[in-house]
């Protein structure tokens, strides 16, 4: 089973990478965007068909690891 792990920072998280790619399409005149946010995705092949089993191994994978709950969330799809 595949389960996929959206990272990205938390609202009030200074990001400068998002900031300078909202910068450069406002340059382009993309005048319509109105925020940019840069996220990080892991996908997880697990050896398990239990759903339940997986998201609850890949939390604590993320609760342990893979996430800095200080300035990052997730999410699992």
């Amino acid at each position: 089973m595949q389960i996929c792990v959206k990272i990205f920072l938390k609202n009030g998280v200074l990001d400068p990478q998002a900031k300078a790619v909202e910068n450069a399409l406002h340059a382009l005149n993309f005048t319509a965007v109105k925020e940019v946010k840069i996220a990080k995705q892991i996908i997880i092949d697990l050896d398990t068909e239990d759903k339940n089993e997986a998201q609850k191994a890949v939390r604590k994978m993320c609760d342990e690891l893979l996430v800095n709950s200080v300035i990052e969330e997730y999410e699992l799809a």
